[in-house]
């Protein structure tokens, strides 16, 4: 399959309702904030990780649909199963921590790696650690998602009705109640800007099929990412620009800014709990020339 010919941006709204979208393990799985606003954020670090699990999901064991960050994987020996399969598996410690001095086959071996993983191929990845298999950058890229508005993060006491040990048993004279607490926020429409780049996609074969593959994965990742922890999440809108050339008719900014969301109820009304006190509006009259614009979702 070929590389893909266009240069595209979307951008992707989604929602949470009494969930934790993104917990941050350095301040107790609290979901996260800019401190300055108080605005959400959500990594693009776990954006790409539901986009993974996804396509394991979707893809399970299709051929160039391997996921290279597998959750508990060993990267190392994924770089080996790439050096095996161009016949580099039988070299010394040494020569495994580098590329091979064949120009030829060290582009074989990269290239096998962007073939065989979609991550790989879409995200990029530093294949050198340890057991060296190349370095990609990836054509496609996110940014953090934020919240549109302030959120303001709940966190719930819960009881379960059993103990760890029989020790704590013991000491509860058969009681049996653990106590926890969970962060929440009641709601939050979060919007996330994206970016693929045709030119960086010759270099990893990431295809139009491909490109399908990311738009789904976009628009279901939630549905099969339930959890106590999360609530509700859903994807809401997906706006795709589409570029006449490969290296694109327009700043990526200027796309963006047609793209308008805005409250439709006011403070007197009290904070947003549903998608519903939104409006999203499309500037498409101010869209430069030899650009398309998509709604996907």
């Amino acid at each position: 399959m070929s590389a893909i010919k266009h240069r595209y941006e979307f951008v992707f709204l989604f929602d949470v309702t009494n969930g934790n979208p993104n917990g941050d393990p350095d301040a107790g799985n609290l979901p996260r904030l800019d401190p300055e606003t108080n605005k959400g954020l959500v990594t693009d670090v776990c954006l790409k990780r539901k986009i993974r699990n996804y396509v394991t999901l979707d893809k399970e064991g299709q051929e160039g649909y391997a996921i290279y960050m597998l959750e508990k994987a060993v990267l190392n020996d994924q770089h080996a199963l790439g050096r095996k399969a161009v016949g580099l598996d039988k070299e010394t410690a040494d020569e495994l921590k580098k590329l091979p001095k064949d120009e030829a086959k060290a582009r074989e071996l990269t290239a096998w790696m962007c073939g065989n993983f979609f991550d790989v191929r879409a995200f990029g990845a530093v294949m050198t650690t340890g057991v060296n298999a190349g370095q990609v950058r990836g054509p496609v890229q996110l940014t953090f998602a934020t919240s549109i508005d302030p959120v303001v993060p709940l966190e719930v006491s819960i009881t379960r009705m059993a103990v760890t040990t029989r020790k704590e048993a013991e000491e509860q004279s058969g009681d049996n109640r653990t106590m926890g607490r969970k962060h929440i926020l009641p709601y939050g429409l979060y919007r996330v800007h994206g970016f693929v780049s045709a030119k960086l996609a010759e270099r990893t074969g990431f295809s139009d099929t491909d490109l399908q593959v990311l738009w789904q994965s976009l628009i279901n990742m939630f549905e099969h990412d339930r959890s106590a922890a999360r609530g509700e999440m859903a994807a809401r809108k997906l706006f795709v620009f589409e570029h006449e050339s490969a290296m694109g008719n327009a700043p990526a900014h200027k796309l963006f800014e047609t793209v308008a969301v805005e409250r439709l109820t006011t403070e007197a009304d009290g904070p947003a709990r549903s998608f519903a006190d939104y409006k999203v509006e499309v500037q498409r009259d101010a869209l430069p020339s030899g650009v398309t614009l998509h709604e996907l979702l």
